[in-house]
């Protein structure tokens, strides 16, 4: 039997849902979710298998102005990606309509070889006009390329948008073995689900101070089915920060951690125990070395 495989690159603004359609695609959660921008600081792939063909969708940071090294660095990531896949993915908010930033990313997508597919998310909280109206908007971009009405919170009109992906896929071997979902070491995957507990919970400035760092999982008892302890740092940039996530006599730390801990059994399919400890870093956003280490490329 002949295969198919390839990488599928989400680009798009901020928040317009790339993350919960790579979650809808791979059938499991991937990718955290929130509403805040910079969510997505690194390239996190899902893995898509179907049939005889495999996607690589690669969930890209959102496309922004650079503003420190954190953000450079996201940038540079985005081109790259776009830049080794065999196709592009344009994602819009049909709440928001067609911006200057959609035309942006749309024209530099323009300068690639790579194909562009259009999907305009959140059509579920259209009308009909509203819907058709964004879609012709759509259509008029600068990149040429089919456009899918979809909703990646319900499902709807989805499944089309992966078949069309998966056609233009090229023949290849599979990349990734069977049951295989993500390239995520472990201990990234559930760093990222404390900080998505934290984002969730917390306003202005602090979820883009904020960074998770998972230093020890310990499986008790030699057996992983039964209890893991995982130790994990919150880094923030400044005391104040600190004292928000602490929050009075503890309750912001203990609310994130119970969230956080449900997130992490769900994933690891067993009891936890989440020992978090919130440290100050000082601009880390702007240190190279602090953006080595917690592999942010």
């Amino acid at each position: 039997m002949t295969t198919r495989s390839g990488f599928v690159a989400l680009a798009g603004r901020p928040n317009v849902g790339k993350s919960t359609l790579v979650n809808a695609v791979v059938g499991e959660k991937v990718a955290i979710v929130s509403d805040r921008p910079q969510t997505t600081r690194r390239a996190i792939r899902g893995v898509h298998t179907g049939g005889n063909c495999q996607m690589v969708l690669v969930d890209l940071p959102g496309v922004q102005r650079p503003r420190d090294a954190l953000t450079e660095r996201m940038a540079r990531r985005v081109q790259q990606e776009l830049e080794g896949s065999d196709v592009a993915l344009l994602i819009l908010n049909g709440e928001q309509g067609v911006g200057p930033g959609d035309r942006f990313i749309a024209h530099a997508l323009t300068g690639t070889s790579v194909p562009v597919t259009i999907a305009v998310n959140k059509v579920d909280r259209l009308t009909v006009a509203a819907t058709v109206a964004v879609l012709a908007q759509a259509a008029e971009l600068e990149v040429v390329g089919e456009v899918f009405p979809i909703s990646a919170r319900t499902g709807a009109g989805v499944q089309e948008l992966v078949e069309h992906l998966a056609a233009l896929m090229p023949q290849g071997p599979f990349m990734f073995g069977a049951g295989e979902i993500s390239d995520q070491p472990l201990e990234v995957l559930l760093a990222e689900l404390v900080r998505e507990a934290v984002i969730r919970r917390t306003f202005q400035e602090v979820p883009h101070a904020v960074e998770v760092v998972v230093e020890e999982i310990e499986w008790v008892g030699g057996n992983p089915n039964d209890l893991a302890r995982v130790r994990a740092l919150i880094w923030v940039e400044s005391e104040s920060q600190k004292g928000i996530l602490v929050g009075a006599r503890g309750r912001m730390i203990k609310a994130i951690g119970v969230a956080a801990r449900r997130e992490l059994e769900r994933e690891l399919g067993c009891h936890v125990h989440l020992d978090l400890s919130v440290r100050v870093r000082r601009d880390w956003r702007a240190d190279e070395g602090s953006l080595d280490r917690l592999g942010i490329t």
